[in-house]
């Protein structure tokens, strides 16, 4: 786990954990101390939606075959960001007749379009957010 001090108040904090399901929550436990009250209004937002990037990660990523996900976090004086990479492998989406909402539907609900997204391919994919101005 990094954390590091940047110009003009800008603060990252770095981890990379396994991809098991247990280090799901100990990634989230890790956010969530290392935002403290700097997190601003947004923290457990922030967490949250971190925590569902990390379960999608663990889950349905590549990385789950022996591999890892990066948890990345940045804040700045009026804005936090969050992401979360994975080892990618093949993306299914269509529509989910269950009747729930799913992680990405409760990211959406979170974040607000515009406010997120995911960058990548098979080969590799980071799922980012942002919270503030």
């Amino acid at each position: 786990m990094t954390t590091t001090a940047a110009a003009a108040g800008t603060r990252r904090h770095t981890g990379t954990y396994p991809a098991e399901p247990r280090q799901v929550g100990l990634a989230r436990a890790a956010l969530a101390g290392w935002l403290g009250l700097d997190g601003g209004s947004q923290a457990d937002e922030a967490i949250l939606v971190a925590s569902e990037f990390a379960t999608n990660a663990v889950v349905h990523s590549a990385s789950r075959h022996g591999g890892a996900f990066t948890l990345r976090a940045v804040v700045s004086q009026d804005r936090l960001r969050i992401e979360v990479e994975d080892a990618g492998g093949p993306w299914r989406d269509g529509p989910r007749d269950d009747g729930r909402p799913h992680g990405f539907d409760v990211v959406a609900a979170i974040a607000e379009a515009g406010n997120w997204g995911i960058d990548g391919d098979e080969r590799g994919r980071v799922a980012w957010a942002r919270f503030g101005r």
